[in-house]
């Protein structure tokens, strides 16, 4: 450790701004989602709005502590903490505590505590500190390879309890691969594939009329057909309108894509109707996503509650303790995965653009500090912490309005939870600390 004098004066001022504005607006719609006459302090620890606060302490707490390790601390032993939370989430699988079907949890008295949430952090470092490296390139296969056993170790063990809601948030790592070397190709397939399941889900235990009576075509014939006749035209334009010079290497190269999309059809829709990876509420929900279901009381009576809850807020909101549907607790888990009705009730248009704008602010900000660095440690770290906010913003938000299916996810510093808060927390404040000492030789 070390001492702290002028370390306050080099930390970056926006994201610190940004971060302490976040966690108490966070705080506030904690308080509004919860509100009771009979508990009316927002510091009443019988409330959540009241544990929030302690924890918003113990975070703040977590977060100096944190200021005074060097910057070199985190990376020469990263790799222990990331061995440390893969050890957590083994635990976590025998002796973890069942919650909504899922082992994710260490019960402590009426605390709990969520590795996976830490394992974002963990990972991050990891990676980082691999990848710092000067001489390893992310487009030999070797490197590729370990970074991606980094990922799939944390990944395997989350999808065991199962989460699948924090497994997609480290499909955002791809984007820190992305920026340090990674082909290209490898992540346009990977938007490529993705698209193909969004479409296959969509389509799935569908049937679609022929042009003669009583023949129909599954939803899963017709989208291979559609990527066999786009493939067949990608070769007419390879043909006809690419340099010879070119046309071999990106013949094969369509030929490889049109393979891989045809067989993740019938792979995804195997998947998708198979009841040993989907749990049963997960389906149900992704069902009515994909329009398969109409269940605005049961799968989908959340969703739909909190996009009631949205739009009844209007262009200026209702103002602040003054949602009815927030207030007489329309919405379920409106504190937690749908914190964001309550903002759009209550602040109307105009306050949800304003968080999210904060968050994109933050997302930018965080963007930059990265570019800035000399540390490709730091850069890579920076990378991977907005790829993880990035990631929350997008399918919390996503879920609030019926764009992405209910998966659990909080909204940084706004969903109720300490291990959440403190997982991020441990994020900007080690990127502030990293940051900071950016001109001292850190590398």
């Amino acid at each position: 450790m070390r001492s702290n004098g002028g370390l306050i004066a080099r930390l970056d001022i926006v994201v610190l701004s940004i971060y302490i504005l976040l966690v108490l607006l966070g705080w506030l719609n904690i308080y509004a989602a919860n509100y009771s006459p009979e508990h009316p302090s927002i510091f009443d620890t019988q409330r959540e709005y009241g544990m929030q606060f302690i924890w918003l302490i113990v975070g703040l707490v977590f977060g100096y502590v944190i200021l005074l390790f060097k910057a070199e601390f985190f990376r020469t032993n990263a790799l222990f903490v990331y061995l440390g939370v893969i050890l957590m989430l083994i635990l976590v699988l025998i002796f973890g505590k069942e919650v909504n079907g899922a082992k994710s949890w260490f019960g402590f008295g009426g605390f709990g505590l969520q590795p996976s949430e830490f394992a974002k952090v963990a990972t991050a470092l990891a990676v980082g500190a691999y990848l710092s490296d000067v001489n390893l390139k992310l487009e030999k296969v070797r490197p590729l390879l370990i970074t991606l056993g980094l990922l799939a170790a944390p990944c395997i063990l989350i999808l065991l309890q199962p989460d699948a809601g924090t497994l997609l948030v480290f499909l955002g790592f791809s984007f820190v691969m992305y920026r340090e070397g990674m082909i290209g190709n490898i992540l346009f397939l990977g938007i490529g594939l993705l698209t193909v399941a969004i479409l296959t889900m969509s389509f799935a235990n569908t049937e679609i009329p022929l042009f003669v009576d009583g023949w129909y075509m599954s939803g899963e014939l017709m989208i291979t057909l559609l990527l066999v006749l786009f493939t067949g035209l990608g070769a007419l334009v390879i043909r006809y309108f690419v340099l010879p010079r070119f046309r071999k290497k990106y013949f094969s190269n369509l030929i490889i894509i049109g393979l891989v999309s045809v067989a993740s059809v019938w792979v995804i829709s195997t998947v998708y109707h198979a009841d040993w990876l989907l749990q049963p509420h997960h389906k149900t929900r992704l069902d009515v996503l994909f329009g398969h279901k109409e269940d605005p009381s049961g799968a989908g009576y959340n969703v739909e509650q909190s996009k009631t809850a949205i739009g009844s807020g209007g262009f200026a909101g209702k103002g602040f303790l003054k949602g009815v549907l927030t207030k007489y607790k329309y919405v379920p888990m409106q504190s937690t995965d749908f914190i964001f009705c309550t903002v759009g009730e209550e602040w109307g248009f105009i306050g949800s653009s304003l968080v999210i704008i904060l968050f994109m602010a933050l997302l930018m900000r965080l963007i930059h500090i990265a570019e800035r660095q000399r540390s490709k440690f730091t850069r890579v770290f920076a990378y991977a912490v907005a790829s993880v906010f990035f990631m929350h913003l997008l399918i919390n938000i996503g879920m609030a309005i019926g764009l992405a299916p209910v998966i659990g996810i909080p909204l940084p510093f706004f969903s109720y939870g300490g291990s959440s808060f403190l997982g991020f927390t441990a994020m900007i404040f080690i990127l502030l600390k990293l940051d900071a000492e950016r001109l001292e030789g850190f590398r």
